[in-house]
């Protein structure tokens, strides 16, 4: 497939935002709700986790700098579950050097996307990977 050429969403695909940040969860709430993806969020890993549980998202994306459970440790909680090995979960940071990139890619993450992102940054990577 062309990087050109984008798949069509899946029926009603389930995103999950994980981040302290209330504007940047209703940023990105706002942007999916109304290109009609199902949103979960959570502000912080502990509580993510019960919500992926519950909502088995299709992808997730969560931010790298979290009080108590960080990025890097929630991506690697989720990989870590053989049920959600293969969900795709992308980095959100405002951090962005190499070795923030690298970290992210240990955890397990498929990309990282600098903040502030974009709207057309978050559905590339949903149209990317579900």
């Amino acid at each position: 497939m062309s990087e050109s050429s984008k798949k069509p969403p899946a029926k009603n695909p389930r995103v999950m935002v994980i981040d302290d940040s209330n504007t940047i969860r209703m940023t990105a709430e706002t942007i999916l709700k109304k290109e009609g993806y199902e949103v979960f969020t959570a502000t912080n890993g502990f509580e993510a986790m019960s919500v992926i549980t519950d909502t088995r998202p299709d992808i997730i994306f969560v931010d790298i700098m979290m009080p108590r459970l960080d990025g890097y440790q929630t991506c690697k909680l989720i990989k870590n579950n053989s049920y959600f090995r293969n969900t795709p979960v992308i980095m959100l940071s405002s951090k962005d050097s190499l070795f923030d990139r690298a970290r992210g890619r240990v955890a397990g993450s498929e990309q990282h996307i600098n903040k502030p992102f974009t709207k057309s940054e978050l559905l590339e990577a949903i149209n990317r990977y579900v």
